[in-house]
């Protein structure tokens, strides 16, 4: 199917699943995430995926084996674009909206390689650059709140070093746009401004 945007019922959907996360909800609604939810999402990254490559749409289910909150349905919907391991383009859409972002969520044992990056006076320039440049995106990802080992606290990039994942999101919000095709130019648009910066997370994450 082509895509034509999301519609409202998707918010309607996700509203009622905050109020009500339970089996009984899901079995009875599981046809509106199914035809307003999923089929769109599926649809939007689809029609991205010759310039940003095939996105992966997470599972609806949440794991609740170690959590403390045993709500079994997410209360978003999320794809992924992976361009190296953790990271890529990302889109979600919940009762808050759609929201786009890009960076990466976890560098594994590639944190190292990174904060090496970060710390080369050239290299790492070249980040807080791409970052700058970035207007109307939030810089977000879990940080330290001391310094990390190695590394002195007056650091010209602490900032950016103590980043255990970077990402930068924007959100759309309730915008009448999400409702249309015109949703798709948006994230291509904003995917195509990130670019730099998930080229530049990719070499260091690869």
């Amino acid at each position: 199917m082509s895509f034509a945007g999301f519609p409202v019922a998707a918010l309607d959907f996700y509203d009622d699943l905050e109020l009500d996360n339970t089996k009984s909800f899901w079995e009875a609604h599981k046809h509106v995430y199914a035809d307003s939810v999923k089929a769109p999402m599926a649809a939007l990254t689809d029609s991205l995926a010759e310039e940003f490559g095939p996105a992966k749409m997470f599972r609806p289910y949440r794991d609740v084996r170690f959590s403390k909150d045993k709500s079994p349905y997410k209360t978003h919907q999320g794809a992924f674009v992976p361009v190296a391991p953790g990271a890529g383009w990302y889109v979600q859409l919940s009762a808050a909206g759609v929201m786009v972002g890009a960076g990466f969520y976890d560098a594994g044992s590639n944190l190292a390689r990174f904060r090496a990056a970060v710390d080369d006076d050239v290299v790492g320039e070249q980040l807080r650059t791409l970052l700058t440049g970035l207007d109307g995106f939030e810089i977000g990802g879990e940080r330290l709140k001391t310094t990390p080992r190695g590394y002195a606290a007056d650091h010209p990039r602490i900032d950016l070093l103590r980043h255990k994942s970077l990402t930068v999101s924007t959100n759309y919000g309730f915008e009448p746009f999400i409702h249309t095709a015109e949703l798709a130019e948006r994230v291509r648009a904003d995917w195509g401004a990130t670019r730099g910066f998930v080229d530049w997370v990719a070499a260091r994450l690869g």
